[in-house]
């Protein structure tokens, strides 16, 4: 593992307790039943039940198990094992059955040879990642034919702009275009607890552009279904957002003007399909 990938997976392990006991992952309410999966996905990757679902880059598996509990077989997927560890005790004490695996998303065919009805991933995965085009490479092995790869993500073009706590405005600060060398970060804390206290802060992630992604999964050989772009976000990990009415996260400043989110649903067609 290069020193870009060791550094942020020591920062992944460390954060791992922290998120596990956060107001912002709710695991109380998890245990309790509640899904903590979205509308977007919900209604974008549709009826599971019975379906073999891997989960790429699944964290502390709140997601993963989320889809079990939706009827999908689910295996997750981390770099970390301190998060992988962290979501087997909770499929074990919730009854949720559930498989997952310490890898990398770039060493998993290494150590998995099975394909799935669908391949997910989610919010906040593909700016840790150096090579897009290895990762969809890995996604499209793992898509049965005539299976569904679906990533609901973060908008590259909102992660421009400046992300100070206190920024009063819409401030270009970061590439949108990819860079020779990854972005560095030293920052306190963590997105689920800014007031964290981490030792190891320094973490690394690359700029992608939305066509990028595209491109890579096209030339990995899937079959895109649909690309869509959404003015809000589903969590609320970027300055001058709030909490809206109905549950999504909005600008404060130029609601609507800005993507926040976007998701891309394709398929593996059979070879001359």
């Amino acid at each position: 593992m290069d020193e870009y990938a060791e550094a942020n997976r020591l920062h992944w392990d460390e954060v791992v307790p922290v998120h596990l006991g956060s107001d912002f992952y709710d695991v109380e309410s998890f245990k309790a039943g509640q899904s903590k999966l979205k509308p977007v996905e919900l209604d974008e990757v549709g009826d599971v039940r019975g379906k073999t679902l891997l989960h790429l880059q699944c964290h502390f598996g709140l997601d993963t198990l989320s889809w079990a509990r939706e009827g999908a077989v689910v295996t997750g997927v981390d770099f970390s094992r301190q998060a992988v560890e962290t979501a087997r005790a909770l499929a074990s004490e919730t009854g949720v059955d559930a498989r997952f695996i310490v890898s990398d998303v770039y060493e998993l065919p290494e150590k998995l040879s099975e394909q799935f009805d669908i391949v997910f991933t989610s919010y906040g995965v593909l700016y840790w990642l150096p090579d897009l085009r290895r990762w969809a490479e890995v996604a499209a092995r793992f898509v049965r034919t005539g299976g569904t790869f679906y990533i609901v993500e973060f908008h590259p073009f909102a992660w421009v702009f400046d992300d100070a706590p206190d920024v009063t405005d819409l401030h270009v600060r970061y590439p949108y275009f990819p860079s020779a060398e990854p972005l560095r970060f030293d920052e306190e804390g963590t997105y689920a607890d800014r007031g964290a206290n981490i030792q190891h802060r320094t973490t690394y992630s690359w700029p992608h552009t939305l066509g990028e992604a595209v491109s890579a999964l096209i030339e990995a050989g899937l079959r895109i279904e649909f690309l869509h772009e959404f003015p809000f976000s589903t969590y609320q990990v970027m300055p001058l957002t709030e909490m809206v009415a109905d549950n999504t996260v909005r600008l404060t400043k130029h609601d609507g003007c800005v993507p926040l989110l976007f998701s891309i649903k394709a398929t593996k067609e059979a070879e001359g399909g």
